[in-house]
């Protein structure tokens, strides 16, 4: 049922690019990379935002952003012809967290974050679609993901406002 990616050669997990851009080495678990990856920001992403707030929480995708940019370049540099590789996940958590970053601490509020960020991620509707085509490399990589956190955080903020959740 389940296996594992391969990391390119002369990469190792222990590398710091392979433990970032796998998200300590959950991005190897296929199928659904990036379901394990962004279901993995959960539990460091809910304890950030419940005693830290959500700005030191959207402060974490930031940084995750900025570590697993790096982590990307250097991955690319060994991955060959992968220009997404399935088990950088680093992207996911970086989006995810900034999902979260405007859910409501509630099992609902999370669980949307959750599902509204992969249905983004997945569907990649305006400008997500856009930015996964006319963007390469590192960036590529990670943005797509940081604008299905846009999408979802906008939604969730809505639906708050109108006091949907």
């Amino acid at each position: 049922m389940f296996s594992f990616h391969q990391l390119p050669d002369g990469l190792r997990l222990s590398h710091p690019a392979a433990l970032i851009g796998t998200f300590f080495g959950l991005g190897l678990i296929k199928p659904a990379s990036g379901t394990w990856g962004s279901l993995a920001a959960l539990v460091p992403g809910i304890y950030i935002v419940a005693n830290y707030g959500p700005l030191a929480l959207m402060t974490a995708s930031f940084i995750a952003y900025m570590f697993g940019y790096l982590a990307c370049v250097y991955w690319l540099s060994k991955a060959g012809d992968d220009t997404d590789p399935s088990a950088i996940v680093i992207d996911e958590v970086a989006g995810m967290w900034l999902a979260l970053s405007c859910a409501p601490l509630t099992p609902l509020g999370i669980a949307l974050a959750f599902v509204l960020f992969r249905l983004f991620d997945i569907v990649k509707p305006w400008p997500i679609s856009l930015a996964e085509r006319k963007i390469s490399g590192a960036h590529g990589i990670m943005l797509d993901d940081i604008l299905a956190g846009v999408w979802t955080a906008l939604l969730l903020i809505a639906a708050q406002v109108y006091n949907v959740i």
